[in-house]
């Protein structure tokens, strides 16, 4: 175990749970900040209490998010740290224009403001040089939506992250930060499609790949890993996709 911290959003349930996992077996103390305290706090029990930390907050306040600085500040200086909190908002109710954009304004807020709140209240925390930003993105960011109404603004929301993370990137990089975004595929075991999850739909998503399977949490962790370690401190402003070929060299 070394001095190392790493920060994970979203980090109880799913993606950011074997991100998690995967910062802590190389080495890191890691702080797991989701909504739910019961769900992180298990998580931080799965992964090893000695050296998970869980914070409960909602990200999309910015009160809450100033009280998780607070409490990072404490840990020491921050090596990684990964946004991956984030949701695929439900339908409007209705076909009226207010239920649409409010629908929009709850991708928006989950989905990129969760990541611009919390990056910003830590960016002075971030170890100078060698830090690492992971923003993680969705493949809809890079392709569009496949639906209407929400499935368009969650693809326009992580789209929003890219361009932002570019930005930082080049912000950040004189400092020895780097800054790169993970676009995954389909990955099945997350509880993001909820009630959308068909085995239809499972089938119609791994049809889509080139490689035939669903992605894994493991496969977003494991990349997450190469990015947050000492070896990629030549890799800034890329989006990278993990997709098993659904998107193509964009």
């Amino acid at each position: 175990m070394t001095d190392r911290l790493a920060v994970v959003s979203g980090g109880g349930t799913g993606i950011g749970k074997a991100i998690a996992r995967e910062l802590a077996e190389a080495g890191h103390r890691v702080v797991v900040i989701g909504r739910r305290a019961e769900v992180l706090e298990a998580a931080a029990e799965e992964i090893g209490a000695d050296r998970t930390i869980p914070v409960a907050a909602d990200l999309t306040d910015p009160a809450q998010v100033s009280r998780v600085a607070e409490r990072i500040a404490e840990l020491g200086p921050v090596d990684v740290l990964v946004n991956n909190a984030g949701a695929r908002i439900t339908q409007p109710t209705d076909d009226s224009l207010a239920a649409l954009a409010d629908s929009w304004r709850q991708d928006i807020e989950v989905n990129l403001m969760t990541t611009v709140l919390l990056t910003t209240a830590l960016t002075g925390r971030l170890r100078r040089p060698g830090a690492r930003l992971v923003m993680i993105s969705s493949a809809a960011g890079q392709r569009g939506g496949a639906g209407p109404h929400s499935a368009g603004s969650y693809a326009a929301a992580k789209a929003a992250v890219h361009g932002w993370a570019l930005g930082l990137a080049r912000q950040l990089g004189p400092e020895g930060i780097t800054v790169n975004v993970l676009a995954p595929g389909y990955v099945a075991d997350t509880e993001i499609f909820g009630e959308s999850w068909t085995p239809e739909f499972h089938a119609a998503k791994i049809a889509d790949t080139l490689v035939g399977r669903a992605g894994t949490p493991a496969d977003i962790a494991a990349a997450v890993g190469y990015i947050a370690s000492p070896a990629a401190g030549y890799l800034t402003g890329q989006i990278i996709g993990v997709n098993g070929g659904a998107v193509l060299g964009r």
